[in-house]
């Protein structure tokens, strides 16, 4: 990632002027993607709109002051019937995905109405879900499975809901059922957020009832954050249930990420209705 003098000048620290000066930047390219989105999207093709979203979600980074680090095989290149499956920890997951290689996302439907935001996930392909209906899910996965036939790549976070990055949740198999209904490759993700030591940091967490403002400030509050995505071993789908392929990308990922796999009680499904936050 390059800074512009201007993300120079805000990383320099974590005090009040340049929180404030990473804050007046967030706003600017926050701007910047609602002209992009409205003015040069209509008129690009895929291969120059996935340029675009990643240019602007590397660039998010280096504001906050973020560092990546990608590790496994970056899938930059990568095209068509790829459903990548990853913990959610924060909103921040979206933007580490999107700056190694733009995917259209299944998220929930409140994120629509929030300002700005929701306009701009609307333009770049987002599949909405409403947590509250339970037969939205079948709607959001034939969406999904669509997206994957027409040679999209799609990322679903089947936890459902965030989490601290200190446990994992059960996956909801029923998001995984877009990846058999089209024959497309899973392709486990695991995030994590950490200090430059290597321990964990979880300033990025967006949990419980904190409110995205709320979310924002503490990770302007950082003076670094180190963020890491490993894409891990695809799973072909080929005779495997979606509670198989759940167990397996769960597994997976916990195993990476040193965690406890979750806990199934006999008998008791690990389906629907929730959608990522």
């Amino acid at each position: 990632m390059q800074d512009t003098s201007w993300e120079r000048q805000a990383n320099r620290g974590n005090g009040f002027l340049a929180r404030s000066t990473r804050l007046f930047l967030i706003g600017l390219h926050l701007l910047a993607g609602v002209a992009k989105a409205a003015l040069l999207f209509p008129l690009v093709g895929q291969v120059r709109q996935i340029k675009l979203i990643r240019t602007w979600a590397i660039r998010l980074l280096a504001i906050l002051n973020i560092e990546l680090e990608v590790k496994g095989g970056p899938p930059e290149t990568s095209t068509g019937k790829i459903l990548f499956v990853a913990n959610h920890i924060s909103w921040l997951d979206i933007y580490l995905l999107n700056a190694v290689r733009p995917v259209r996302f299944v998220s929930k439907a409140e994120v629509r109405a929030w300002p700005v935001i929701g306009w701009l996930a609307a333009k770049v392909g987002t599949i909405f879900i409403e947590r509250a209906r339970r037969h939205d899910t079948a709607r959001a996965n034939r969406a999904v499975s669509d997206a994957l036939n027409a040679g999209d790549c799609v990322a679903v976070f089947p936890e459902g809901t965030t989490s601290a990055g200190s446990r994992l949740r059960p996956f909801h198999a029923s998001l995984l059922q877009p990846a058999i209904d089209s024959g497309a490759l899973l392709w486990p993700v695991a995030i994590r957020y950490k200090n430059r030591d290597g321990s964990p940091n979880a300033a990025a967490a967006y949990i419980d009832d904190m409110s995205f403002a709320d979310s924002l400030f503490r990770v302007l509050r950082e003076p670094a954050l180190m963020a890491e995505i490993t894409y891990l071993e695809p799973l072909p789908v080929q005779n495997r249930s979606r509670r198989e392929l759940a167990a397996l990308a769960e597994t997976a990922i916990a195993s990476w990420l040193n965690l406890a796999a979750p806990c199934r009680k006999s008998g008791i499904p690990a389906d629907p209705p929730a959608a990522p936050q």
